[in-house]
């Protein structure tokens, strides 16, 4: 499970940070009182825990920023799958082997070169000998500055190789997304300039990343865009869904042959009866002529 829990914000937390006490969202407390009973409490979240996070803290997100983030990781997840040794960390907290740096949680941590895979709580680099290959940081419109700001000298003090920055932010009404990406130089923390596509190389993986229609999208090396689970099931379905009216298609048509097949054999026994009722008649006819021209003595002696 996430070592920091998420939460998808509802309108009826959406409002400025300071007209809602869990804006940021919460953690739970132990508190002892005088009498000497335990409560647990519940403590609304700052800005400054949302920057150096405890573990099991719910931290809320708009649904633009959860969507992102899942599909980030699924495209990531999937890129990995068959390295036993990479990491997709998503709302992980991550203690990095610098003295001065706080443990941070960011959005996706992409980490290679892992001993064991284990369900970590906290990701200690110290203990685990490796540290963040990428990093990458989903803003939400009230913290925007920590992501853009405080997380970048954050992340330049740990010497993450890579961060990768998707920017959603409001604009007459609608979420717009621009990307901006930091690499480690010897200067530190070092903006990127994008390609002529407007795309990020991200390097430990091996994949791009860009933008269509205000959204994040990745890309493969040959510029194919890289589809997450949903797109992927959706398709599955559409292709199943197109298979199984192809086959009703098949059917009906199977059933008209087979009825026009049935009406032909009908037409055709109706026809045989026809004839053989003709055929009797005739035959019927011909005896009653023979017997009428013997009453009348026409026919030749014997």
């Amino acid at each position: 499970m996430p070592v920091l829990s998420s939460a998808t914000r509802t309108a009826s937390t959406a409002g400025a940070a300071g007209a809602d006490r869990f804006a940021y969202g919460w953690r739970y407390v132990r508190r002892t009182l005088e009498n000497g009973a335990e409560v647990v409490e519940q403590v609304p979240l700052t800005r400054a825990d949302l920057l150096h996070p405890q573990e099991e803290d719910v931290i809320l997100h708009s649904s633009e920023h959860e969507r992102t983030c899942t599909y980030l990781q699924n495209v990531l997840e999937a890129r990995l799958a068959t390295d036993p040794t990479a990491v997709v960390l998503r709302d992980g907290r991550v203690a990095w082997d610098v003295p001065d740096v706080q443990p941070l949680g960011p959005d996706i941590a992409v980490i290679l070169g892992v001993q064991a895979q284990k369900n970590w709580s906290t990701f200690d680099a110290a203990v685990e000998g490796v540290s963040p290959a990428l990093i990458i940081e989903v803003t939400s419109p009230e913290t925007r500055s920590l992501d853009l700001i405080d997380k970048v000298d954050e992340y330049d003090m740990a010497g993450v190789p890579l961060y990768v920055i998707v920017d959603l932010y409001r604009r007459r009404g609608h979420t717009r997304i621009r990307l901006l990406a930091y690499h480690q130089s010897s200067d530190g923390l070092t903006p990127l300039t994008p390609d002529e596509r407007g795309w990020f190389r991200l390097e430990p993986v091996g994949i791009w990343i860009g933008t269509q229609a205000d959204r994040a999208v990745c890309y493969d090396a040959a510029g194919n865009p890289l589809d997450d689970y949903v797109s992927v099931s959706a398709a599955r379905i559409a292709a199943e869904n197109r298979a199984m009216a192809a086959e009703a298609r098949a059917v009906a048509a199977e059933n008209r042959a087979m009825a026009a097949e049935a009406r032909a054999v009908a037409a055709e026994a109706r026809a045989d009866r026809a004839e053989a009722q003709m055929t009797a008649f005739e035959a019927r006819l011909q005896a009653l002529e023979a017997e009428l021209r013997r009453l009348r003595g026409e026919e030749n002696p014997a």
